[in-house]
């Protein structure tokens, strides 16, 4: 299923039901901080969302219905950040770059980021070492 373009306050919404799992239009109204959006705000975007297939009613209890998602956390972040990386001609650098100039990337997240990469290239070392035995 092809990933539907999501807009700041759909990826907020969708952020509460990974969050909850399952939710009513309320439930994701009350998941925002003050000043929330209007319930009907929340109401409009979540049927938006339903007929992107971004998430689905799973049940009724009175009359709220209860909705999930259908798109996955992980994917719409990869997503996202493909969409962001296009801004920086695709390259990791100069987006890196910008956040440091902008004081959103510190030394710390750097190391962080140094391990997390060295991680993942010891995982995928074993995977092949793995796949050629």
């Amino acid at each position: 299923m092809a990933q539907p373009k999501l807009s700041k306050l759909e990826l907020q919404i969708l952020e509460a039901l990974w969050a909850h799992g399952k939710a009513s239009i309320r439930e994701i109204q009350e998941a925002f901080p003050e000043p929330r959006p209007a319930y009907t705000t929340i109401q409009t975007t979540v049927y938006r969302l339903e007929g992107k297939n971004a998430l689905r009613r799973v049940r009724k209890i009175g009359n709220a219905d209860i909705f999930e998602p259908l798109v996955a956390r992980d994917t719409t972040r990869h997503r996202l950040l493909d969409e962001i990386l296009s801004f920086f001609g695709g390259k990791a650098q100069p987006m890196m770059a910008q956040l440091a100039e902008a004081g959103k990337l510190t030394i710390e997240d750097v190391r962080e980021l140094e391990k997390t990469i060295k991680r993942l290239d010891s995982q995928q070392k074993a995977e092949r070492k793995r796949e050629s035995k």
